[in-house]
């Protein structure tokens, strides 16, 4: 493993992103139980994409107790059905969600008419609900969460917005395999903002293989700006990146 830090943010590079996803696991799992040794619950937003399938597989591994755990999660496409299997609740479902007991789970899915009124709901619960700690990935594009530069606001006044998705972001669904062809992904989601998740005191962000590569040396070697909206994660108070040696390709 190499370390580095860049300004505020540790940067962790593993051989392989079994190991990557050990570590964060690890560091993950004692985030958790910290928070619920002191409040008697850890809330939790999930990432849902491919990037976070060796992170998640080992938290299940660590000694957490999932039912003082509530779970929700950062983005979720607009116009989907239920049964999407690309969708990001029907992902963290396979993934973890429907694999141990969660105290609760809170999810975005709705239809797409009543995508405002749902944002509006989840930002109450996030109000009532204060993050412990935030799961990121980084896109192909620099975005968080689906923080697309054109879209992202470092100062974005609110907690969870509808976003219009760029064609980097939804041909990257593709690339990974969760739609067929571009035209099947689709054009609007709900997204945690910037602002917001700057605000949870911990946050880490796992980013494995080479597609990620031009991405990660931009976030932390290029200015701090929304054109590349990871970035900004240098400034956080309390974030860990964890890679692969892939995507860390372009800065050791």
């Amino acid at each position: 493993m190499i370390t580095k830090k860049v300004v505020n943010l540790p940067v962790k590079i593993f051989d392989t992103r079994a190991e990557m996803g050990v570590e964060a696991a690890k560091d993950a799992a004692k985030i958790i139980n910290e928070a619920i040794a002191k409040n008697g619950v850890a809330n939790v937003v999930f990432a849902a994409a491919p990037s976070q399938n060796d992170l998640l597989e080992n938290l299940l591994k660590e000694d957490i107790d999932w039912t003082k755990v509530r779970g929700f999660h950062q983005d979720e496409y607009i116009g989907i059905d239920a049964s999407e299997p690309a969708g990001f609740g029907n992902f963290l479902d396979r993934a973890i969600f429907k694999k141990v007991e969660f105290k609760e789970l809170h999810y975005l899915l709705c239809k797409a008419e009543d995508a405002d009124k749902k944002c509006e709901e989840y930002t109450a619960l996030l109000k009532q609900y204060p993050i412990d700690l935030i799961f990121l990935g980084i896109g192909e594009n620099g975005h968080l969460a689906f923080n697309d530069p054109a879209v992202a606001d470092f100062n974005d006044p609110k907690m969870i917005k509808v976003v219009e998705l760029d064609d980097v972001c939804r041909q990257q669904q593709v690339n990974d395999g969760c739609f067929a062809t571009l035209n099947d992904v689709p054009k609007q989601a709900m997204s945690l903002t910037m602002s917001f998740i700057m605000s949870v005191p911990h946050a880490i962000c796992v980013v494995p293989t080479i597609r990620k590569a031009n991405a990660v040396y931009n976030a932390l070697t290029g200015p701090v700006t929304t054109a590349c909206p990871a970035s900004i994660l240098r400034e956080h108070t309390d974030a860990g990146l964890y890679l692969d040696k892939d995507s860390a390709s372009k800065i050791i």
